[in-house]
């Protein structure tokens, strides 16, 4: 395993972390919005370094151990930038990609801004660029209609309380957990003293038990780039989540509709969590779409 600070061209400082064998493909993690690296549970990182991938994942800015900045004045199109500064740092020309959440938006944005990096794509528990999330919430509130259903109600809730601070580590414990059981649903197990020692890690990792939120602020991709989704050439896996209570099916239909050649393929059980239960069908889901490019071009 090698952690390493890279340096962003606008001068941030994002923290990586490399596992697996530097001559296997390589494969980039994105994590969604307000999350850390670890996000990506540790066992989720080894099940995919066992399959002779060599494994990429990162802090986001304004997260983790990542350069934190008093003003959010950056969009996402610039927090696509930072995945494209991790591969270069690392010395990496092309990569596998796999965003989870926001992590899938900044991909859709990799492969209209930057396509001659990717290798493959898959977008997990995500929305297209053509959907507007902060209209869509918004109308929810209201009561009005949306073409794509919405986020449920409790995590609209939730999401709206998740910087509150916490007076203490184990109360900062509790919440997370909380809000790991609403949006992993009813689907799969769910082991809340997983998800507590995997909340626990990432507070160590970053420092605080307080919750980041900056991302909330950070300008959104025009929905109109959500037409440029049609000329998109890398090999595209949409993964949803029939339980997902943000971006609930279908979206990921529409996703993949909108991607020439994407595949949408639906994990049984699954929400907008990786519950350790759901480890091995999402990870074969993504290696599967990943062989199938390796062995093309092998």
């Amino acid at each position: 395993m090698t952690e390493r600070l890279i340096t962003t061209p606008d001068g941030l400082q994002l923290w990586t972390e490399a596992r697996g064998d530097p001559a296997d493909p390589p494969l980039l993690l994105i994590m969604g919005a307000n999350a850390t690296a670890l996000g990506w549970p540790e066992e989720f990182v080894d099940a995919l370094v066992a399959h002779r991938l060599h494994v990429l994942r990162y802090d986001h800015r304004d997260t983790g151990r990542s350069t934190h900045l008093d003003i959010t004045g950056y969009g996402l199109a610039d927090m696509a930038r930072d995945a494209v500064a991790v591969l270069d740092g690392h010395g990496i020309a092309t990569a596998h990609v796999v965003g989870l959440s926001l992590g899938g938006t900044l991909g859709q944005l990799l492969a209209l801004d930057h396509p001659h990096r990717l290798r493959t794509l898959t977008l997990m528990l995500t929305a297209a660029l053509d959907v507007d999330f902060a209209d869509q919430i918004r109308r929810a509130v209201e009561g009005l209609p949306t073409e794509l259903p919405p986020p449920s109600p409790q995590v609209i809730t939730s999401m709206a309380h998740r910087a509150d601070p916490a007076p203490d580590l184990e109360t900062a414990l509790d919440r997370r957990v909380a809000e790991w059981r609403l949006l992993a649903g009813p689907g799969a197990p769910f082991d809340a003293e997983e998800f507590r020692r995997w909340e626990r890690a990432a507070i160590a990792h970053a420092g605080t038990h307080q919750q980041p939120a900056a991302h909330a602020h950070a300008t959104p991709v025009p929905t109109a780039r959500g037409a440029e989704l049609r000329r998109v050439s890398t090999p595209t896996l949409v993964i949803q989540g029939p339980l997902d209570p943000i971006n609930p099916p279908p979206h990921g239909q529409h996703l993949a509709e909108l991607i020439p050649g994407a595949r949408c393929t639906a994990i049984p059980g699954l929400g907008h969590a990786l519950p350790s239960a759901l480890h091995q069908p999402i990870i074969t889901a993504i290696t599967d779409h990943i062989g199938r490019f390796e062995r093309s071009t092998a």
